[in-house]
Parts: structure tokens; C-alpha cells; sequence
């Protein structure tokens, strides 16, 4: 085969963008890990003071909902969880009452993949499939709740099974989580900020103050008449001479790491598409979603569970994991029914942080820190076991597509649903549930009832219609808007005022007025994150 000099500068062009690749990913997983950091230093005592509110938390739902707030604002399943452990085995929370909030953490930390999914909106297709990939983790989380929560307030299910493994084993005492890719982002991460190992539980002293590095190492100790500072050294991070606040550090640390974060995205889906292109992708493509030979077909997923459990485990964060295969799934370069076993397995990995964070317990506590750690891994477990075995109870595949669909069709629909699964809905629910359980059941009740209904009537309609009423065979007996987002996507248009100019008609002016929505829809979705963001802080602290 004749190398001509194009090919040979094709191919010195593409590995040239491997290296550049490997280096967005870098400042990728840097900037994911300095937005947990400026999470923690702008609401991570206020989280602390939360999780020890066990009034509040002694109401299951209130529990659940304070899990996913806290998560969001701490952007890490794995810190949450890792706070629940630490206040398990100071005694500060019980077991009983932290297993909601372990629920919570596992829905509170797909928001990240939700956000990285809407960096993608520029291509249609690439964002239909990037949601739906996103979306698939918050559909198996939440319906891994409706199930398991009531079966754990009714039973106690999973703090029993934790209760027998505990009691069943000698377990030892270990160290603190090893880190692992954490040493290679540590150098750049700890220039630009450090802070105290327990933000959630410490003092009133600023967690980013220049005084507060202890450098590790033996300290030998002696008598002496002197005063002496013995193996402390002075932090040297971007913010150690600042003497500003922990919130106003954060702050501003959060909108230097979501523009880096953002940034990095649009990179990274720009140089995958140019890599992944002709034969090349059809090859990873080949590799990554194809089956097994018979009679081992079945093992796939599980392999792929495998492997997203060991490259979780690896980086230390489901919330890096699920948002590297975001873009991969918008390409498609993963299918959906690949990503859904692999996002299963990050659900996997990250139970481990919890669980070494629980073997570094003191020992009077450690039975109690290691079984709320199970408990977080049962509900993975459980939630596994009830929404993938069967091919017919993937449930959450079949929701994650409808939900690319819409979003694919209605751009706005992707700002919807975070406003109102992340915003709109926990804080209503943690409304009714502080109002008492007379208000809850009184509210809840009928919304439950209308939207089970609702749910049954479309699967019916969908597969055997002839079975409902003549009426309830379709729902055109309703108003446009009780059925169809198409008067509220008119209205949006309006709004937005892309249709204003008059001069175009029929496909033009539906192409300028989609371009339009476009170009709106990407300048303002940085914005309203950040606005949900802080949301969310402010929340917190008037709590």
C-alpha cells in the first residue's frame, strides 16, 4: 500500500491529538476535582451542621431530600458519603437514619453527567443520545428509591444485611483511602487550593487559611522551655495570602472550575469527533458494544459493570466516570444499553471511598461506620438486582430515550428537568415533610395516585388499548397543554424572540427560529447551572 503524503500528515496530525487528548482529560478530572473542593468550602460546614440536624433527619424522606442537596452541593457522592460515614462513627448520626440520606447521595450525584450532557446541545442527534445516557443514571436511582426506601422504613432491610455482615466477620481496622488518580491531579489541584480534610465537622476557622497545612511525617516530642511550631509548615496554594472567607473562596473557585469544566467538554467533543471518525470508530465501537458468543452472551453487561466498578474505584469519583462516558455516549461511540451496565458498575465503584473511609474509624465505632457503608453498597446491590437481570425490568433505558427524545426535540426541556428534578421537586418534598406527615400523606398521597394512574394508562395505551374505555384510549379528550409541550414551546419561542423579524416564512423561518433558540439556549445554560448552583447554597445556609 503506497503511503502519499497526505496519509502520512493525516497520521502525524492524529497522534498528534492524542497527547492533547490525555492533557484535556487532565485538566478534565483537575477541574471536577477543585468544583469539589469550592463545593465543600462554600457549604461543606453547612452540610456538616445539616447531617447532625437529627430532627430533621429522623424523617425518611427529609433525609433522602437532604441527601440529594447535600451531594449536589458538594458535587461527590463520594464526599457525602464519606461525611455520613465519619458522622456514623463520631456518633453523631445513627445508622436507622443515615441510610436515607445514603439514598439520597446516589441521586444527588448524577447531576454532574446531566450538566455535561447539556454542553453538548449544539448537534441534535449527539444531544439527544448524551441526555438520554446522562439521564439514564438519575432514572435507576430514582426508581431504585421508590422501591427500596419504603421497603427500608417498613422492614429495615438493608441496615440488617449490613447488621449480619458486620457481626458475621472480624474486621480490622485499615488506614485512610488510598488515593490513586488523585496523586497525579494532587500537584496541580493543591497550587490553586487546599483545605482541611474535615470541612463539614471543623470550627469557625477558614478550612483554606494558611495556618491550618499540617505537613505529614513522625513527630518526635520533647520537653522545652521554648514555644515552637513542630512539623507545620505554611500552605502554598493560590488563596493562602487572600484572607478571604471560605464562601467567597468557593465561590469563586466554582465559577473558575465550571468554566474549565465547560471548556475542557467542548474540547473534548470536538477532538473525539475528529479522532473517532471512518474506521477508527467503527472498530471501538465493535469492541466496546459487542455481545459476547453464545452461550456467554448474557455476561456482557456484567463485564461491563466490572468495568465500570474498577475504573470508578480507580478515579475515586462515579460523578468522573459517568461524565467522561457522556460524551462518548453524545458521539456514539457507547450505546445506551452498553452505557447502563457501565453506569450500574460506577454505582459499584464508589461504595468503596465509603467503606475505607469506615475501616479508619476508631474502634468503638467501627461496627456502625462499616454497616452504614454496606448499607450505601446494598442499595446499590438491591437496585441491581431488581432493574437489570430481566431484559423486560430495564426499566430505566426505555425512560433515559424518551427523555433524549423530548430534549431533542424541545432543547428548553434539558433546563426543565434539572430545574425540576434537581430544584423544584426536593425542596417541595422537603417542605411537605417538615410540615408533618398529616401534610405529607394529605399532598402526596393523591400526586402519587394521579401519577400511577397516568403511568398505567400510557403503558396500556401503548400495548393494549382495546382493553381501556373509548375515552381513555387516547388523551385528545384534554386540553393541547394537558398533552403536549407544544404551547409552551410556542411561548418559549416568543419569549426568546427569534420569530420577530418577519422576513422569513415556512422552513426558513422554522430553521432561524430553532438557530436562534440555539444560540440562546447555549449562551444561558453556564448561567442557569450557576444559578442552581448557588441555589442550592443559599438554601443550605438560610437552613
Amino acid at each position: 500500500m503506497e503511503l502519499s503524503p497526505n496519509r502520512v500528515r493525516e497520521f502525524f496530525i492524529n497522534c498528534s491529538k492524542i497527547p492533547l487528548l490525555l492533557l484535556l482529560l487532565f485538566f478534565f478530572v483537575c477541574s471536577l476535582d477543585t468544583l469539589s473542593s469550592a463545593f465543600q468550602l462554600a457549604g461543606g460546614k453547612v452540610a456538616g451542621d445539616i447531617f447532625k440536624d437529627n430532627a430533621v433527619l429522623s424523617n425518611p424522606v427529609a433525609g433522602l431530600v437532604v441527601g440529594i442537596l447535600v451531594t449536589v452541593l458538594v458535587q461527590s457522592s463520594s464526599t457525602s458519603t464519606s461525611i455520613i460515614v465519619s458522622l456514623v462513627s463520631s456518633g453523631l448520626l445513627e445508622v436507622r437514619s443515615a441510610v436515607p440520606i445514603i439514598m439520597g447521595t446516589n441521586i444527588g450525584t448524577s447531576v454532574t453527567n446531566t450538566i455535561v450532557a447539556m454542553m453538548q446541545a449544539g448537534e441534535r442527534n449527539d444531544f439527544k443520545r448524551a441526555f438520554a445516557g446522562a439521564t439514564i443514571h438519575d432514572c435507576f436511582n430514582w426508581l431504585s428509591v421508590l422501591v427500596l426506601l419504603p421497603m427500608e422504613v417498613a422492614t429495615g432491610l438493608m441496615t440488617h444485611l449490613a447488621h449480619i455482615v458486620v457481626t458475621s466477620f472480624n474486621i480490622q481496622t485499615g488506614e485512610d483511602a488510598p488515593e490513586l488518580l488523585k496523586v497525579i491531579t494532587e500537584p496541580v489541584t493543591k497550587l490553586i487550593i487546599q483545605s482541611s480534610m474535615n470541612i463539614s465537622i471543623t470550627g469557625s476557622d477558614n478550612c483554606s487559611s494558611a495556618h491550618l497545612c499540617l505537613q505529614e511525617g513522625d513527630i518526635t516530642w520533647t520537653t522545652q522551655n521554648l514555644p515552637s511550631e513542630v512539623n507545620i509548615q505554611k500552605c502554598r496554594h493560590l488563596f493562602a495570602d487572600a484572607h478571604l472567607s471560605d464562601l467567597t473562596v468557593g465561590l469563586i473557585l466554582l465559577a473558575g472550575s465550571l468554566a474549565l469544566l465547560c471548556t475542557c467538554l467542548v474540547l473534548l467533543v470536538k477532538l473525539l469527533n475528529s479522532l473517532l471518525q471512518g474506521q477508527v470508530a467503527k472498530v471501538i465501537q465493535k469492541v466496546i458494544n459487542t455481545d459476547l458468543p453464545y452461550p456467554f452472551g448474557w455476561l456482557a453487561g456484567y463485564l461491563a459493570m466490572f468495568v465500570g466498578a474498577g475504573m470508578t474505584f480507580v478515579v475515586q469519583s462515579s460523578s468522573v466516570f459517568t461524565s467522561a462516558l457522556t460524551p462518548l455516549i453524545g458521539i456514539g461511540v457507547i450505546s445506551l444499553e452498553r452505557a447502563y451496565p457501565l453506569t450500574l458498575g460506577s454505582n459499584i465503584g464508589t461504595t468503596t471511598t465509603a467503606l475505607l473511609a469506615a475501616l479508619a474509624s476508631p474502634g468503638d465505632k467501627l461496627a456502625a461506620a462499616i454497616q452504614i457503608a454496606l448499607c450505601h453498597f446494598f442499595f446499590n446491590i438491591l437496585g441491581i438486582l431488581l432493574w437489570y437481570p430481566i431484559p423486560v425490568t430495564r426499566v430505566p433505558i426505555c425512560m433515559a430515550r424518551a427523555l433524549g427524545e423530548r430534549t431533542a426535540k424541545y432543547r428548553w426541556f434539558a433546563v426543565l428537568y434539572l430545574l425540576i428534578c434537581f430544584l423544584l421537586l426536593p425542596s417541595l418534598v422537603l417542605g411537605l415533610s417538615l410540615a408533618g406527615w398529616r401534610v405529607m400523606v394529605g399532598v402526596g398521597a393523591p400526586f402519587v395516585g394521579v401519577t400511577v394512574f397516568i403511568a398505567l394508562v400510557n403503558l396500556m395505551q401503548a400495548h393494549s388499548p382495546g382493553h381501556l374505555p373509548a375515552r381513555l384510549q387516547s388523551w385528545d379528550f384534554l386540553p393541547r397543554w394537558m398533552r403536549s409541550l407544544k404551547p409552551l414551546d410556542r411561548v418559549i419561542t416568543k419569549a426568546t424572540g427569534c420569530c420577530s423579524t418577519g422576513h422569513a416564512t415556512g422552513d426558513d423561518q422554522e430553521c432561524f427560529c430553532q438557530t436562534r433558540v440555539e444560540e440562546i439556549f447555549r449562551r444561558n445554560t453556564k448561567i442557569l447551572i450557576k444559578c442552581l448552583l448557588l441555589y442550592y447554597t443559599a438554601l443550605c445556609i438560610c437552613h
